[in-house]
């Protein structure tokens, strides 16, 4: 079967192009759009739901391009080609059009029935984060630092608008994601952990913790909590924590963004860990 083709701005090319603007179409249909080689790349590798794979008519695609629209299709995902201008418009590049782009199927973990992987996880909840960028270099830094999961919790911005979906530079594909009402469900999730035998501690972040970071044992599983980046944790967050954590500072900046101090915790209990293990008798 011979590929698609959208050459003009017709009713198909105006759909897709609606995902990138408009966050209630994308909800709606549970689809958005992929661009950019490492998220394109990661998409693939991590075997994410797609609809379609978009690729660059006119001139040859380079060899990574080709491998993935082959990819795509062994796997039964339809390839559409697409005019170069309208790539151009589709990857938000007008100076130079993407090779391939992809159509992806919105997913979210439930954290009801999620589970997060090993004996002492970490699960970052970012509340009510207001920009895609910032939530979508938390959930970079997430992944880099080996959480389980970032949880999105109250009206907040899309994981899956474009601006996330680039600052993640592909990890929103390798990392589960999902999204709360409030500190209830993670409370909830907290405490079937707690009585399945994995200790769990909820840790806010605020500059008027009544402890250093690095003053907190973070070696045991911790749920770490972000604030939203102009107020901070919400009151019911503030209450649902176990303890809330500051990170000392310098200079003349009276707070670090959002996503900043979201690194710095999750660094730290990277930094923890590192000890521990590796002050370990041997044998243990």
């Amino acid at each position: 079967m011979s590929d698609a083709l959208v050459l003009s701005r017709n009713a198909r090319f105006q759909q897709w192009q609606s995902y990138l603007v408009t966050r209630g179409k994308r909800t709606k249909a549970g689809v958005f759009l992929v661009q950019g080689v490492r998220p394109v790349t990661l998409a693939v590798e991590h075997g994410w739901s797609l609809e379609s794979v978009l690729y660059r008519t006119g001139d040859s695609l380079s060899s990574w391009a080709t491998s993935t629209v082959d990819r795509c299709r062994a796997a039964g995902v339809s390839a559409v080609g697409v005019a170069p201008e309208l790539m151009a418009e589709l990857g938000e590049r007008v100076d130079q059009p993407p090779e391939v782009l992809l159509l992806a199927r919105s997913r979210l973990l439930d954290p009801g029935q999620w589970t997060p992987t090993g004996d002492t996880p970490v699960v970052v909840a970012f509340d009510r984060p207001t920009s895609p960028g910032n939530l979508g270099t938390l959930i970079r830094s997430s992944d880099a630092f080996g959480a389980s999961g970032l949880l999105v919790s109250g009206h907040a911005a899309d994981p899956f608008d474009p601006a996330c979906v680039r600052a993640t530079t592909g990890s929103l594909f390798a990392l589960p994601v999902g999204q709360v009402g409030g500190p209830e469900q993670v409370r909830a999730m907290v405490d079937r952990l707690r009585q399945q035998g994995t200790d769990m501690t909820i840790v806010g972040t605020d500059e008027t913790g009544t402890v250093a970071a690095h003053e907190h044992d973070f070696t045991g599983g911790t749920v770490l909590v972000v604030g939203n980046e102009t107020r901070g944790m919400s009151a019911a967050w503030r209450e649902a924590c176990d303890v809330v954590v500051s990170i000392p500072i310098g200079g003349a900046a009276s707070s670090l963004g959002a996503p900043s101090a979201g690194a710095v915790g999750l660094y730290e209990i990277t930094r923890q860990r590192l000890i521990a293990r590796t002050s370990a008798p041997v044998g243990d």
